[in-house]
């Protein structure tokens, strides 16, 4: 009933905003993966053992996750995810198999012994088969099983948005993380497995294989976990960051490796922009790792995936067009750049996937902010516009695991730096992001928290921007006219509300008004005065005399 409800509310605000013909129709898998069912609710996950067999000869993978967990209320049914063709094979507690009733990708399990509140329990599962080959990795993810130059396997995962039961059983649902984790990975004797986390030991076992241990310290998401197979060589430094040594370590293929040695170095760069920006690095217990991969790259967390060709730009590109684009490796900043917010900071819900990808587009700007200037990083920003589609809102849907726009990249990065002209002190600006890495540090947020919190610590009321930018598809449009020595102006095209200040220019001076839906005035020294808004603000200007 309470569902109901908010999506009769729902439909009552998006058909004031005209967008209800856009409603997809979501299936009831849909909610069984993207909603807390009274099946993951009782119980929090504490610990996962991921230990598995891959074989690139038949592209399979096997093995176990040993899922540890505190109850919360008492319960008799676990929901476990894993998609097909993968099969969940049985699931053991205290040595009794356990009855497994599938629905889909979701895996319900019947617990035979008493769940006590406070208790730490675990449920052994076992799987195996070939899991989902990546289409377009890491958009359309799964695992790719590629060969390198040399012919030898060359092997990596990728599950955002698509979920990591793609290729293991879990909990997946990104509100509960669990506070550390093995993972075990076992591969043929001339190739290497990395993996989140600092590796413990390497087993070399009597079937020409060996077993890679990684233990990861800190809370991860699932997406998060990665495997990445290949004939890899490693080499690395000690960064010097806000926390003390950071090991840095780089995972590439063994003929690439003085490519990496040239462009890995903006690595550090990257931290010690980050780190001015953001706040220390989020998990140096676990250190920071950049990993060839055979596919563009993602925000693993302190593994992140690399495959950019060892060139400056987005595949050799500038996404902005202005040029500042080239200056820099995008998958290394950018996928970097998630380590704060993403793997740190941790949307709770798909539908607030701008958390982990506004945020971190903006992070693009801030670097060359740091190193080449704040006109060149807003430059940049600004630049990135051509690629909003403002097709759909940022926001998508929630408890049905739905994204939004793409747009939560760029319109999400300009909505971030029109905030920033609001609130007019970068010093502040800056003290407000390092506070989301520190308060929310290591948490799993909401969008409206997000928002609360920069609404809070600016002292001004962003709802109105957010609900524009956020959840509707319409740039707001500052329309004006002057009439006898007087400056008419208001917004138009914006939600009800609307009433963003906006920094003008008249004849060249700044000023700052404060329109809304009605009209103002304000009189001029001038009758044909120069009337511009200053171009960091993400907005559309009409004259409506149209001179």
């Amino acid at each position: 009933m309470k569902n109901t409800v908010l999506f009769t509310l729902l439909l009552m605000v998006l058909s004031q905003l005209g967008l209800t013909a856009q409603i997809p129709k979501f299936s009831h898998q849909d909610t069984l993966r993207g909603s807390i069912t009274p099946e993951r609710k009782w119980w929090d996950l504490t610990y996962y053992h991921l230990d598995i067999v891959v074989t690139p000869s038949d592209s399979t993978i096997k093995g176990t996750n040993t899922v540890y967990y505190r109850v919360i209320s008492p319960s008799t049914v676990m929901q476990i995810d894993l998609q097909s063709p993968l099969v969940l094979i049985k699931a053991i507690q205290n040595g009794k198999s356990l009855q497994i009733r599938q629905d889909g990708n979701a895996h319900f399990i019947n617990l035979i012994d008493k769940q006590e509140p406070g208790a730490i329990n675990s449920v052994i599962l076992s799987y195996g088969g070939r899991p989902k080959v990546a289409v377009r990795p890491p958009w359309d993810g799964g695992i790719t099983w590629n060969k390198d130059k040399n012919g030898l396997p060359f092997i990596g995962s990728s599950c955002q948005g698509l979920g990591a039961s793609i290729w293991w059983p879990c909990k997946d649902h990104m509100y509960d993380k669990p506070d550390s984790m093995l993972i075990s990975v076992n591969v043929p004797s001339n190739l290497t497995d990395v993996s989140n986390g600092r590796l413990r030991k390497v087993e070399t076992l009597k079937n020409n294989t060996k077993t890679f241990h990684w233990f990861v310290s800190n809370p991860i998401s699932n997406y998060s976990v990665n495997i990445n197979i290949g004939d890899y060589v490693k080499y690395g430094e000690i960064f010097s960051g806000e926390n003390g040594p950071l090991d840095c370590d780089y995972w590439v293929l063994r003929d690439d490796l003085e490519k990496a040695k040239k462009q890995f170095v903006q690595a550090p760069q990257m931290l010690k922009a980050f780190e001015y920006w953001f706040g220390p690095y989020p998990f140096y217990r676990d250190s920071y790792k950049l990993v060839e991969a055979p596919y563009l790259g993602m925000e693993h967390q302190s593994s992140v995936t690399y495959g950019n060709g060892f060139r400056n730009g987005y595949m050799g590109s500038d996404l902005s067009g202005t040029g500042w684009g080239d200056k820099w490796d995008f998958i290394i900043i950018h996928e970097s750049g998630h380590e704060w917010f993403a793997n740190n900071v941790t949307y709770s819900d798909l539908a607030d996937m701008w958390i982990h990808e506004s945020f971190t587009n903006y992070s693009e700007s801030l670097f060359i902010e740091y190193y080449y200037g704040k006109d060149a990083g807003t430059e940049y920003c600004r630049g990135t516009r051509k690629n909003i589609y403002n097709d759909k809102p940022v926001v998508g849907y929630y408890n049905v695991n739905n994204e939004g726009s793409h747009d939560m990249y760029y319109k999400g990065g300009n909505m971030l730096n029109t905030i920033r002209q609001i609130v007019n002190n970068d010093t502040k600006w800056r003290e407000i992001l390092r506070g989301v890495n520190k308060d929310f540090y290591h948490k799993v947020v909401t969008g409206e928290q997000i928002e609360n919190y920069l609404i809070e610590k600016t002292g001004i009321n962003l709802k109105p921007v957010f609900d524009q930018y956020l959840r509707d598809v319409r740039i707001p449009v500052f329309e004006f006219s002057v009439i006898n020595g007087n400056l008419n102006y208001r917004w138009n095209n914006c939600v009800r509300g609307f009433n963003m200040p906006l920094k003008i220019y008249i004849d060249g001076k700044p000023v700052v008004v404060n329109p809304s839906e009605k009209l103002s005035s304000l009189k001029l020294d001038s009758a044909k005065p120069e009337i511009a808004a200053d171009k960091d603000y993400y907005v559309a200007v009409l004259n409506i005399l149209g001179k």
